[in-house]
């Protein structure tokens, strides 16, 4: 049987998180040029994902048209 009480000062206590030092970092050396960034998409440039329909394309007709065709 243990003699430590739970008042006891030396019992080991769990740290809160804000007084635990935090992980540094990995470091990654992968090439940033293999990856696709969100310009290389459609979504990345603004675009729609695809719908279908004729709502959809009047829709995409009104936003796309130059501003001498209203």
């Amino acid at each position: 049987m243990s003699s430590a009480s739970a008042s006891d000062p030396q019992s080991p206590r769990p740290v809160p998180a804000a007084d635990r030092p935090r992980p540094k970092p990995k470091l990654v050396f992968d090439d940033p040029l293999d990856q696709q960034s969100s310009d290389d998409t459609d979504r990345g440039w603004g675009e729609r994902p695809p719908a279908g329909g004729s709502a959809a394309d009047l829709a995409r007709f009104l936003d796309e048209k130059p501003p001498h065709h209203i």
